[in-house]
């Protein structure tokens, strides 16, 4: 992972960075360079096309005066409207612009620009995200196309206080990391059996985990989970991970995953093509488990539940045939019209485990769980379902604090007669229309009275194959880490 080290502005080593706003206004920072290398940068922005827009950037090579081997200079928008995730941005830019030139270190100068520690901490974070690369399986990589950046330090007017503020921050980056390489994993590698191994490891990070296995949640009547993986030979899986930071007896925070480890679709097998992007269809259990490594690692002062449903859908003599129906874990009745809605199966099982033994003050769920999320919100927010206006208000502020966009969207009562059943309590498709938000409602009918509730579809962001932002690889993107992780420290004592 890329290291980051705060410095003094005189520290700044290797190649140099600062930011420049709308209107040709240099940073403090910019402003000392283009000084130092005989305004040539400003002779540069005046013949070419650089405003200072969020976004933009310009090199300049070999600049005289300076030692450096390059200045990079950063787009930041207009300077009063500078945000972290403006902030984020640009440094993620950063790296990703030098990333594979040769250049081992890089300083982004920030200094006179009244950027609080947090802020700068979140840049860092930003920027080991930029420079995540999924290369296990790359056994021919030329030199020039290996990354060479190792350090990027962050120059700044405190930066003692950003460096402290970071110590906690970069468990976050390694949760985000954790996440991704989960999701990245091919399903060969991971599988309920493999992922749940991976989840037992975080007990070196202070957590508590469990696993349970078929035979435990036969006994609990887990039928929904499981029937999932009945055509898998893969044993299906029941991860808890749990967190003990906050006060004696305070109820957890909990948060739930879809971990489907891949997904044929079962018997209503899924088309073949792009059927291998369907080695992410866990990426809301991989999320849950980089949020719990990020909490602990940075020993957040709240009490948190992870709880992940690992399974594998795939057709088999064995598997589950479209009309059966199947017994919840409480008691519900579910005729599986479809067997590729099988995320919905496996989490109505792991949010009745969860609430029965924990009790928690709220529960979350995470699932790329529908494609309909995609038509609705594209690539760039998840859509949000939830019974509460006040866990709504809180995953807001989380968002915003942690640059995840989410976007609330319906529920209702009228939307609970689409798939209602004939035959059994409910079937688990609702039919081509409101799909996100039928799926939603099948969920709630899993959630005690009275217990706050959210669902998070996340299908449109967990996987992505753009590279619209430089914080983000192309594929898993681990989201989902920072927000669950802004809400927990939003709930610390």
């Amino acid at each position: 992972m890329l290291k980051i080290r705060f410095v003094a502005p005189s520290d700044a080593k290797g190649a140099l960075a600062a930011l420049a706003f709308e209107d040709s206004d240099l940073s403090p920072a910019a402003k000392a360079l283009d000084e130092a290398c005989g305004n040539a940068l400003t002779r540069a922005m005046e013949g070419g096309r650089f405003t200072g827009k969020a976004g933009q950037s310009m090199e300049l090579l070999a600049p005289t005066g300076l030692s450096a081997s390059r200045i990079l200079l950063l787009g930041g928008g207009k300077a009063k409207e500078l945000k972290r995730d403006g902030l984020e941005r640009a440094a993620a830019g950063a790296v990703k612009s030098v990333l594979l030139t040769g250049e081992k270190e890089l300083t982004l100068r920030l200094e006179g620009l009244q950027i609080d520690a947090d802020d700068a901490a979140f840049a860092g974070l930003a920027a080991t995200m930029a420079a995540y690369r999924f290369d296990a399986y790359r056994t021919k990589l030329k030199a020039e196309r290996k990354p060479s950046l190792e350090t990027l330090y962050i120059a700044l007017d405190d930066p003692d206080a950003a460096e402290k503020v970071w110590d906690k921050i970069k468990h976050v980056a390694k949760g985000v990391r954790l996440a991704r390489d989960l999701v990245n994993e091919p399903a060969n590698i991971i599988y309920p059996e493999s992922f749940a191994e991976r989840v037992k490891g975080l007990e070196d990070h202070g957590l508590t985990v469990e696993i349970l296995g078929e035979k435990e949640m036969e006994k609990l009547g887990m039928n929904a989970l499981l029937c999932v993986g009945r055509g898998s030979r893969r044993e299906s899986k029941l991860a808890v991970m749990r967190w003990d930071g906050g006060k004696d007896g305070e109820k957890p925070i909990c948060f739930v995953g879809k971990g489907v480890c891949f997904d044929t679709g079962g018997i209503s097998l899924k088309p073949g093509a792009g059927m291998e992007d369907m080695k992410g269809d866990m990426g809301g259990a991989a999320a849950v488990t980089g949020a719990m490594r990020a909490i602990a690692g940075r020993k957040a002062k709240v009490n948190a539940v992870g709880v992940i449903g690992l399974v594998e859908n795939m057709p088999d003599g064995d598997a589950t045939r479209p009309g059966d129906i199947v017994v919840s874990a409480n008691g519900q009745t579910i005729e599986v019209l479809n067997t590729d809605a099988e995320g919905r199966l496996v989490l109505s099982d792991a949010l009745w485990y969860a609430q029965k033994n924990f009790d928690p003050k709220f529960v979350i769920d995470l699932a790329t769980l529908t494609g309909a999320m995609i038509i609705a919100l594209g690539n760039e927010q998840a859509g949000v379902f939830t019974n509460s206006d006040g866990l709504w208000d809180q995953l807001k502020s989380a968002s915003e604090a942690g640059s995840e966009a989410v976007w609330r969207m319906p529920l209702g009562a009228a939307y609970d007669k689409l798939i209602d059943s004939d035959n059994a309590d409910m079937k688990n498709i609702g039919g081509r229309g409101a799909g996100s938000i039928t799926a939603a409602q099948f969920l709630k009918r899993f959630i005690d009275e009275g217990r706050d509730w959210a669902h998070i579809d996340i299908a449109g962001v967990g996987m992505k194959s753009s590279r619209d932002d430089p914080r983000e690889p192309v594929w898993g993107t681990g989201w989902g880490v920072r927000l669950l992780d802004r809400l927990a420290a939003a709930c610390e004592d």
